[in-house]
């Protein structure tokens, strides 16, 4: 049931990446991200159909959730990325919801992580 991301890497300052986050099914997924001394942070999240995607201010046009429900595959496409996005992403899914949160003690089950390092 942990969903698996990948696609973490060491990037240059302006430049994207994509993140993918795998799921055992079709849930409501969020991304979030923490740098080292900081708090965890939501980035995005995503509905099951998803009719419904909201986004951190931080990464707000910027930044962009999709699905592909077919492969229980969620996207996060990172684009503009400065040296302040540098942390490890995780995924989570609530698994008895079908909505999002931006809480993280409302997801189910998480992700382990992958580390984005955006260089300057």
């Amino acid at each position: 049931v942990q969903p698996q991301a990948f696609g973490g890497g060491l990037v240059q300052a302006g430049g994207s990446l994509r993140l993918s986050c795998v799921a055992s099914g079709t849930y409501p997924v969020g991304w979030f991200r923490q740098a080292p001394g900081k708090d965890r942070e939501f980035v995005a999240a995503i509905s099951r159909d998803s009719g419904s995607v909201y986004y951190g201010d931080s990464v707000t046009g910027r930044f962009f959730i999709s699905r592909d429900n077919a492969k229980n595959t969620v996207h996060l496409e990172m684009n503009s990325l400065k040296s302040e996005d540098t942390a490890v992403y995780y995924c989570a899914a609530r698994l008895h919801s079908s909505t999002w949160s931006v809480t993280p003690q409302r997801y189910d089950v998480w992700g382990q992580g992958t580390q984005v390092t955006v260089s300057s």
